[in-house]
């Protein structure tokens, strides 16, 4: 790989190794499938490289590489607002290299003053939590929904709050459906108990994180030693459906940014969120979303559920692998 060097002089765009370091570490609280962290940084002078991490791809769950791809969306957002937030500005290549198709993006480093909006979203990068609980029934405010949209729509995605009641048993039949599907098939079975439940790991779902009794419209993880708070026996989450108008592999990545940016923007107004991508992993359960419930004008990428938390405890921070596993240094 070559590193691409940019106008201007070594000084102009001079940044300081240990803020870079820093900042990819706070991207890496970055979701991902099954808290799997499927990417890898490359370290550069004045880069920085991301790559897909396919040793740490989920084939059984994820056998066209969707919710991989959408995980590094996700981290490569998150790398902007946490650089941006250390005062490093980043110029984004997608897809930089079509020989090398696991090369997602290189970032091209530049000093830049941070500002108060990319301030505000690094602090919510380790305040957001994914909670599986049961949302309590408190309405959003309509002006919080349209900031979610609209922080999905600046970073190439759409943001559907599915409402209607016909609309809601849709999504929530094809949640049902896919799990039934999945549950099925002994691999998926297999690599969901391997991914989930974990007491000391650095990846994986750990137990603290994952309901005493699964259930609802959270994935059918390994039981865990989470309690559910008194909330209302229906979950009171607004379901999102985000999509884009294509499904190529820059469509997922754009879509991962937007999940992201949709992410922190509820962490920021106090709201609680919880990514669902099963609905998505299993073909038919995808096209019932993409033509009954989007109308075949979207192509769905991912669910969110969107709402107040219930009172009590949150859940605890996932757990991240050492940020020295996943930064590689190269001088060229």
């Amino acid at each position: 790989m070559t590193e691409r060097v940019a106008s201007g002089s070594a000084d102009q765009r001079r940044v300081d190794q240990r803020s870079v370091i820093s900042a990819l570490e706070l991207a890496a609280h970055a979701p991902s499938v099954h808290n799997s962290q499927p990417w890898r940084f490359v370290l550069g002078r004045t880069t920085v490289h991301l790559y897909a991490d396919v040793d740490r791809w989920l084939p059984a769950t994820d056998a066209d590489r969707r919710d991989l791809v959408l995980s590094c969306g996700i981290v490569l957002h998150h790398m902007r607002i946490a650089l941006a937030a250390a005062g490093i500005r980043a110029t984004v290549h997608r897809l930089p290299n079509p020989d090398e198709p696991d090369h997602l993006a290189a970032l091209e480093l530049w000093p830049e003053p941070p500002a108060d909006a990319d301030l505000g979203l690094a602090s919510a990068i380790p305040r957001r939590r994914t909670d599986r609980r049961r949302f309590t029934d408190w309405e959003i405010p309509r002006g919080f929904l349209d900031e979610l949209a609209d922080a999905a729509a600046g970073h190439g995605a759409l943001v559907r709050h599915v409402a209607e009641a016909r609309g809601r048993w849709l999504l929530l039949e094809a949640i049902r459906e896919a799990a039934e599907a999945q549950a099925a098939d002994p691999a998926n079975r297999t690599e969901t108990a391997l991914w989930s439940g974990r007491v000391a790991d650095d990846t994986g779902v750990p137990a603290a994180n994952l309901l005493r009794e699964p259930g609802g419209t959270s994935r059918r993880f390994t039981a865990g030693l989470l309690e559910q708070p008194e909330a209302p026996e229906e979950d009171g989450a607004a379901l999102l459906v985000l999509g884009t108008t294509s499904d190529d592999r820059l469509s997922q990545l754009r879509a991962g940014e937007s999940a992201s940016a949709v992410l922190l923007r509820a962490t920021e107004l106090g709201l609680a969120t919880c990514p669902l991508s099963q609905p998505l992993e299993v073909a038919d359960t995808r096209a019932t979303i993409r033509d009954a419930v989007l109308g075949g004008t979207l192509c769905p990428q991912l669910l969110l559920r969107v709402g107040w938390a219930p009172l009590g405890s949150e859940p605890p921070p996932t757990p991240r692998r050492p940020i020295a596993q996943v930064i590689e240094r190269r001088d060229g």
